[in-house]
């Protein structure tokens, strides 16, 4: 059994940490009420504006003239990968990475040359883990938390679009984590571009557009893909928040767990320490008589 200083010490060393995980957790708490909010009064504008463009799209019965509509034989892909710049929040990260590799292999499978598959990556933990395996990051966004707003959303779509309108990609997809509540987090995998048309879209009578289909549309798509965009980093930093403080408040019931288990073993052996000295004294005291 360890000595009493041995165990004092590890106590002492565990309370300390239970100190950190228990701030981090009440930071956490904080930023995901924030982050939360932001994602909820979100949602449904961006949902409804993909549903709109979807609806427009079925409407016009396929005769429209816009390249970010039409499927193209894939060759070149791009993977925008979205994961966080700190860690300590479980398997956030690793989920994220997982489903990309997959999304690369499947690729591989169907032919697509390795050197043909990019990576737009968001957060310092998914960019270390792509590089170190040799994937062709070629954009690494580190700052983006910092200033996560429509406009920067705005300016990621539209290179994003120049990129696919000058054939540089024929597909791009964003792999994130969609928050559900702060310990549940949804893998998600979605199409950028080509832009798809939503499941539940169906014609709904006849449209009057103005000033005309192809203006409205126009201004429509960029609206629409910029949503995809924003609401992606708005659900992957929410996501992160809750999953570090679901993390941080599993590692303090732990810490928790083992300084009780600590203190029942350093009482154990406070206890067996008296009695050998008793014992001791007992023994001198029958040596001294004999």
């Amino acid at each position: 059994m360890a000595n009493l200083k041995e165990i004092r010490t590890r106590i002492s060393s565990v309370k300390t940490t239970r100190q950190m995980t228990s701030a981090m957790k009440m930071v956490a708490a904080a930023k995901l009420r924030k982050a939360q909010n932001a994602i909820t009064q979100l949602k449904p504008y961006a949902e409804k504006i993909h549903q709109i463009t979807g609806d427009l799209l079925v409407a016009s019965r396929g005769d429209i003239d816009n390249s970010f509509f039409a499927a193209r034989n894939t060759k070149k892909v791009l993977l925008i990968v979205i994961t966080s710049n700190r860690g300590l929040c479980g398997a956030f990260n690793s989920n994220v990475e997982k489903i990309t590799l997959d999304t690369i292999n499947d690729y591989k499978k169907q032919g697509i040359d390795a050197n043909n598959i990019h990576l737009y990556s968001f957060g310092k933990v998914g960019d270390k883990a792509l590089k170190r395996n040799n994937f062709n990051v070629v954009v690494s966004d580190f700052d983006i938390f910092d200033k996560l707003t429509y406009d920067y959303a705005l300016e990621i779509t539209l290179k994003l679009m120049e990129e696919f309108s000058k054939g540089t990609y024929d597909k791009i997809e964003i792999v994130y984590n969609s928050f559900k509540n702060a310990a549940t987090q949804i893998l998600t995998k979605e199409q950028f571009l080509p832009v798809q048309i939503p499941e539940n879209s169906v014609i709904k009578g006849n449209y009057l557009y103005e000033p005309d289909f192809d203006t409205v549309l126009d201004k429509l798509v960029p609206e629409s893909l910029t949503m995809l965009i924003y609401k992606a980093l708005l659900d992957s930093y929410a996501a992160e928040h809750g999953a570090r403080m679901t993390a941080m408040h599993k590692a303090t019931d732990n810490a928790t767990d083992l300084i009780n288990d600590l203190t029942l073993s350093y009482n154990k052996a406070r206890q067996a320490a008296i009695t050998t000295e008793i014992l001791e004294i007992v023994g001198g005291a029958e040596a001294l008589k004999g």
